[in-house]
């Protein structure tokens, strides 16, 4: 082999090297960062439609008997029980941020997070192109990633794994 192969060779194991590199980092560091960018602004909502502990705020209860309207196939319908769909809704929108938070049930969570996100895509018909699309494509990257290895579904994992391991 010549100095040249050698030298191209060296080169083409060190950029092999350092795309490995980047892709663990991203492995390690991409969940995280798209669990929270996905969890801010459902939380952030979800912050505005309590007035106290358990206690929906009359603008919520207001909005979704009111102002909400589900836009299908080019008719608007009002929501189903809109009271308890409020109440649902304000459960969901603090609850599943702190799981994908946490990394706790993260592709469950972001399913429900994606589907949240179709039903304000069917509320708000115009929303897809400023944030409906970035939500659901952060929502489809975690459901195919996964938490990460800084989550609590990993650390359950580990535990489990560990545990089997043990068993006779």
């Amino acid at each position: 082999m010549t100095i040249s192969q050698h030298r191209q060779r060296g080169l083409g194991t060190f950029i092999e090297a350092v795309s490995a590199m980047i892709a663990r980092i991203g492995h390690a560091v991409a969940p995280p960062v798209l669990r929270i960018a996905l969890a801010l602004p459902f939380f952030r909502s979800g912050l505005t439609r309590w007035d106290g502990f358990l206690s929906i705020s009359a603008g919520t209860q207001f909005l979704f008997e009111e102002q909400f309207k589900l836009h299908i196939l080019g008719g608007e319908y009002p929501f189903p029980a809109p009271d308890i769909t409020a109440f649902i809704v304000a459960i969901a929108e603090i609850g599943l941020p702190l799981f994908l938070l946490a990394g706790l049930a993260t592709r469950f969570t972001a399913t429900a997070l994606l589907i949240m996100t179709g039903v304000i895509q069917l509320t708000f018909p115009d929303g897809w192109a400023n944030f409906h699309l970035y939500w659901a494509s952060i929502a489809l990257a975690i459901m195919a990633l996964g938490p990460g290895p800084i989550s609590v579904d990993c650390l359950i994992a580990r535990l489990w794994h560990r545990s089997d391991s043990t068993v006779p």
